[in-house]
């Protein structure tokens, strides 16, 4: 490429020596440079005249290659400082639902106000499957939550604790229990719940058991604006995690559980083992740290 790059200057100021003054070489420099591109050619690119030099009939049907070569070289370097300095490229993200209530939308205003050029794209959806479209390559990074230390068998991702999501009582304003500082699971027994599932054990309502009581379901509903619609309305309380708190609705009142009853989830990024971290991502895990209150 730096023989093509003197070819060209050459060609266009028809001089060695002026070639060189361009380009911060000797005359000679720039002789030993066209005469090694004319050895690798196999053919001679210009004739030495008295005053200067002429392309020969190769050297005119290698120019507007070499200027080709030259301009796709310089734009590909555009290109990878684009991705370098975050003025291009793309950041596939995938996150749970309640990490989407605050946590994700304030980490992406914050990279997108940082960083406009970037390509965004959100996915939503349970650990499991975003691990799933991360090791297919569907997304960059995900975000997890387990209420243990994730699992890898095939050792494909790399996991970091971003932070810890304890889980909250959800009560109406108005209930007997709203105002109180801190609660015992087994204080609300006999209340009728709201979870995702009748089956309590494979919901956040499983930490009942440990309190020594299965809690009568009420109503099952998947989305959080559901659940906490219920409990606005006194039909029963529900646990919600510290991050979907974030987003709950002002006629709640969210009480801390006891330390020996409240469950706590561990939310983790999640990228693929053994691949360097695109610059977008690097970034964008840098705020959600921020976001979350993490040392980076």
């Amino acid at each position: 490429m730096a023989w093509l790059d003197v070819f060209r200057t050459v060609a266009h100021l028809g001089s060695f020596t002026a070639a060189g003054e361009r380009l911060g070489f000797t005359q000679s420099a720039i002789s030993r440079q066209i005469a090694t591109l004319e050895g690798e050619l196999g053919t001679p690119l210009f004739d030495r005249l008295a005053r200067g030099v002429r392309l020969t009939e190769h050297g005119r049907a290698l120019l507007p290659h070499a200027e080709a070569i030259l301009e796709r070289l310089d734009t590909t370097r555009r290109d990878l400082a684009a991705l370098t300095d975050l003025t291009a490229g793309r950041l596939r993200v995938g996150a749970f639902d309640s990490a989407n209530a605050a946590l994700v939308p304030g980490a992406l205003a914050a990279f997108r106000a940082a960083h406009p050029d970037v390509a965004v794209s959100l996915t939503e959806g349970l650990s499991a499957h975003l691990l799933d479209l991360l090791s297919g390559g569907a997304i960059d990074l995900a975000l997890i939550a387990s209420y243990t230390e994730p699992a890898d068998d095939t050792e494909q991702f790399d996991y970091r604790l971003l932070l810890d999501d304890p889980v909250l009582v959800a009560l109406p304003r108005g209930h007997r229990l709203a105002r109180r500082r801190r609660l015992r699971l087994a204080e609300l027994a006999d209340e009728p719940w709201i979870a995702a599932r009748r089956n309590a054990e494979s919901t956040l309502l499983a930490a009942c058991f440990r309190s020594g009581f299965q809690p009568r379901i009420e109503y099952a509903v998947a989305a959080w604006t559901a659940k906490l619609g219920l409990v606005a309305a006194g039909l029963g309380p529900t646990l919600i995690p510290s991050l979907a708190a974030r987003a709950a609705r002002p006629d709640l009142a969210l009480i801390p559980l006891h330390p020996d009853d409240t469950p706590v989830r561990h939310v983790y990024t999640a990228t693929r083992r053994g691949r360097r971290l695109p610059p977008a991502v690097a970034a964008f895990e840098a705020l959600l740290r921020e976001a979350a209150g993490t040392p980076g």
